[in-house]
């Protein structure tokens, strides 16, 4: 009977896996592979032990009809009690075999299994951390526009003259500057009381007359010091735009346009947040494998998701075993239960860019 420690159909058929996949394995496969060697050892041992049972027993017959044939037997004997012999030294061997293999083969199996959670860790940490620093980096930029802005010479006048023309004026200013910068819905232009005077859109986003002193974004502007400072209202449903998923930046215009001016109404700009963090969130690279079993998401501290590939933005927050350690880090990953499904989870805190830091996390969980 021929043996094969290796040519099963369960390696044949991984083997046939890895090449429809490209022919490359990763340590994943070889960790299964080291499973299914494993197996085939020792099923190949039992099967050399089954063998060496029945040898075991063929000179035991052997042995018995030596002796029954008396002196005409005696040289036969002499084999049947050579075939024992071997046949015990085999059964030593193949315990040996068995005991060594195991632990040599669950050593290295084990050995793969960590290195393969390690690679997969640290590859997805690093992935996440381009994502949150893409969007700091983006979003700081953001931040200086507004500061900008609310020192131009038609925001400033607008809020000083208070007059239906100055108005018009600085819509149209307004207008002008975002058929540059495309990245936003709407520059919008509040007196001190809240009120919306003007904004860049008036043809699309109905927002003067609107009220937005119990805003977020206001409310920051009011408490700086200085123009140097912004105001921020994280994402949100936006009603300025539709209710459109939204950040909004805000400075205050001072006299003059000076920095350090007296207060005269607050300038808020209107950030388009998914054309960005769903190009990023989608985009991520990795193979199409991969992206049916890994969610890619931005969430605040408290884990609701900002941004998200499978398009739940404030619909739900990410909740695993775990997570305020995992948040504790700049950089890292675990593996835990996630919608009861084990997963490698990645992470990456704001590393912030220049004078901005959102102090959001990003995540991205791969199931196993």
């Amino acid at each position: 009977m021929g043996i094969s420690l290796l040519k099963s159909d369960s390696v044949t058929t991984l083997q046939d896996r890895t090449k429809e996949k490209g022919g490359s394995f990763t340590l994943e496969r070889v960790a299964d592979l080291s499973e299914v060697l494993a197996s085939e050892v020792e099923s190949a041992i039992g099967e050399i032990e089954r063998l060496n049972g029945q040898t075991h027993m063929i000179a035991i017959n052997a042995r018995i009809e030596a002796s029954r044939a008396g002196m005409a037997g005696k040289a036969f004997s002499v084999v049947a009690e050579q075939m024992n012999d071997l046949s015990g030294k085999i059964g030593i061997v193949s315990k040996k075999i068995r005991n060594e293999s195991r632990d040599s083969i669950d050593e290295l199996g084990n050995l793969i299994k960590t290195q393969a959670t390690n690679v997969r860790g640290v590859r997805l940490s690093d992935l996440a951390l381009t994502n949150i620093d893409l969007i700091d980096r983006n979003l700081y930029e953001r931040s200086c526009d507004v500061r900008w802005w609310s020192t131009d010479d038609s925001v400033v006048n607008a809020l000083t003259v208070k007059t239906i023309e100055a108005y018009d004026i600085v819509s149209k200013r307004l207008g002008i500057i975002l058929n540059s910068y495309t990245v936003y819905f709407d520059l919008v232009l509040c007196d001190l009381d809240g009120n919306i005077v003007a904004n860049g859109r008036p043809d699309i986003y109905k927002s003067v007359g609107m009220n937005a002193k119990n805003t977020e974004w206001f409310i920051d502007a009011m408490k700086t010091n200085s123009g140097k400072e912004f105001g921020f209202h994280t994402v949100n449903k936006c009603p300025m735009v539709n209710n459109d998923l939204s950040l909004v930046f805000s400075c205050t215009v001072r006299e003059h346009g000076d920095q350090n001016g007296v207060v005269l109404g607050v300038l808020g700009i209107v950030f388009r947040w998914q054309d960005l963090t769903q190009r990023i969130v989608k985009g991520v690279s990795i193979s199409d494998e991969e992206k049916d079993r890994t969610r890619v998401c931005i969430v605040d501290e408290n884990g609701l998701l900002l941004a998200d590939s499978e398009n739940l933005m404030l619909e739900e927050k990410v909740e695993f075993l775990g997570k305020n350690d995992l948040f504790s880090q700049k950089k890292g990953y675990m593996m835990s239960e996630y919608k009861n499904e084990k997963c490698c989870i990645a992470h990456a805190f704001s590393p912030g860019y220049e004078t901005y830091s959102s102090n959001w996390h990003s995540l991205i969980i791969q199931k196993l």
